[in-house]
C-alpha cells in the first residue's frame, strides 16, 4: 500500500503544533511581543542576528566592531527573563526539529550514505 508522504507530513505538522515544547515556545513568544520593551529588544537582537547571517552568506567580513556590537546585544537580551526563556525554548525545538530531520533522512542516508549537513 503506497503511503501518501504529503498526508504524513500535515500529520506531523499537527504533531508539532499540539507538543509541549512548540506550545511553551508559543507562550513565551506572546509574552515577549506583549511586553514592548522586551519586544523592542528582541526585534532588534532579530534583526542583528539576520544581518550578520546575510553578510556571512554574501561573504563579506564581518569586523571586530560588529561582532563585539552582536555580542553586547546577545548579553543583553540574555539577561531579559523573558527573551532568556524564550531564547531556551528556540534552542529545544530548533533540537527537536534537527532530530526530526535526521529521522526523515535515514532511508536516503541509508541508500546513499552519510549528507554532509
Amino acid at each position: 500500500m503506497a503511503v501518501n508522504l504529503h498526508d504524513s507530513a500535515y500529520e506531523m505538522e499537527k504533531a508539532i503544533r499540539n507538543s509541549d515544547e512548540y506550545q511553551t515556545l508559543r507562550r513565551l513568544y506572546e509574552e515577549v511581543n506583549a511586553d514592548p520593551s522586551a519586544k523592542q529588544m528582541f526585534e532588534n537582537f532579530r534583526q542583528m542576528q539576520m544581518q550578520m547571517q546575510q553578510r556571512q552568506m554574501m561573504g563579506q567580513e564581518i569586523t571586530q566592531q560588529e561582532v563585539e556590537q552582536a555580542q553586547q546585544i546577545v548579553a543583553l537580551v540574555q539577561q531579559h527573563p523573558k527573551i532568556s526563556q524564550l531564547m531556551e525554548a528556540e534552542q529545544r525545538m530548533s533540537m527537536i526539529i534537527a532530530e526530526l530531520n535526521k529521522i526523515i533522512l535515514k532511508p536516503l542516508e541509508e541508500l546513499y550514505g552519510p549528507m554532509m549537513g
